[in-house]
């Protein structure tokens, strides 16, 4: 057993859920979708209507509540690597890297290298 095995670090991850990406490599090449969710210690994001898989669900089980579950298959996004999307900038529409700069108030903040704009982030507020 290795005691002093080192541990992953923790990527910084630029997207964030609502950000709009596009997928540069694997299966679902070319398809845009909305970030859901980020998983920045497997360095991983799950994005809507990108790389659905499949997984049978007993009748009965459910994943915390107390009601029960109609058994069959589910469709569901399964996580893709991060560095398989790329962010769309809202202005330019195309897929872009990000650069990193500070306003003159001293917030960070995500620049296109397209175009050249600032990415402004829009707080999405889910209603439940």
């Amino acid at each position: 057993m290795l005691t002093n095995k080192q541990k992953s670090r923790q990527r910084w991850l630029d997207l964030a859920p609502g950000d709009t990406v596009m997928v540069i490599a694997g299966k679902d090449k070319g398809k845009h979708g909305e970030v859901l969710r980020t998983l920045p210690t497997a360095g991983k994001i799950v994005v809507r209507g990108v790389n659905v898989a499949k997984r049978h669900v007993k009748a009965g089980q459910s994943a915390g509540g107390t009601k029960a579950v109609q058994g069959g298959v589910v469709d569901f996004e399964a996580p893709l690597s991060y560095s398989n999307v790329m962010l769309l900038c809202p202005h330019c529409n195309k897929p872009t890297r990000v650069k990193h700069s500070t306003s003159e108030g001293g917030r960070k903040t995500l620049e296109c290298r397209n175009c050249g704009e600032l990415y402004e982030r829009i707080k999405r507020t889910e209603v439940q």
